[in-house]
């Protein structure tokens, strides 16, 4: 994938994962691909080796899970590792 559709990909994931429609586990995982996106995209722009490359993706998922937010009651949808999330006060 070109650097430019490898961001372009990004990018959208995370502009969905902002629509208030979604619920807060397809926010995650949107959340969570498209901080995957961008981390591999970074580290492409950069010019790593694929072991970066993946530590990058990883590390942008991570970052990425904190996408389901609730502004009104200051909850949020926390990524719990085995493919759910759980709800609790954002930090």
């Amino acid at each position: 994938m070109s650097k430019i559709k490898s961001g372009l990909a990004g990018i959208c994931v995370l502009a969905l994962a902002a629509c208030g429609g979604m619920s807060p586990g397809a926010r995650t995982a949107a959340g969570a691909a498209g901080g995957a996106a961008a981390g591999y995209a970074a580290a492409d722009l950069l010019g790593a080796d694929s072991d970066w490359k993946i530590i990058s993706a990883l590390a942008g998922a991570a970052g990425g899970t904190l996408v389901a937010r609730n502004p009104r009651n200051n909850r949020c949808a926390y990524s719990d590792g085995k493919g759910g999330y759980v709800k609790r006060r954002c930090n």
